[in-house]
């Protein structure tokens, strides 16, 4: 249950900032939720094996590889969303008016 809650507050985070600068909404919640799974599994992957080395092997469990990787999860998420934000807050560069066609295809 606190699962869904965390991947709900992680898309929310995600649909809100695309709202704020006028991005695909459902497209940058669903990227943000897949970053964070793809955080975990790459530190359960990198940790994991470190443990059943040098831990006994009964103690390991699945929970134990699923709850490595949350931690890792967490920074992939909050590194794209400050990314993201990062980018997307920096103005553009003014526009040169001496050219004549100059933004003309800009939305």
């Amino acid at each position: 249950m606190l699962g869904i809650l965390l991947l709900y507050f992680i898309g929310k985070s995600f649909y809100r900032l695309a709202e704020i600068y006028n991005k695909s909404k459902w497209t940058f919640a669903i990227v943000g939720i897949a970053t964070y799974y793809a955080g975990t599994v790459v530190g359960a992957l990198l940790i994991g094996p470190l443990i059943v080395y040098y831990a006994s092997y009964s103690y390991i469990t699945d929970m134990v590889y699923g709850l490595i990787g949350i931690p890792f999860g967490l920074l992939a998420w909050w590194g794209l969303y400050t990314y993201l934000k990062n980018d997307w807050s920096k103005s553009r560069k003014p526009k040169n008016h001496d050219i004549l066609d100059e933004g003309l295809f800009d939305d």
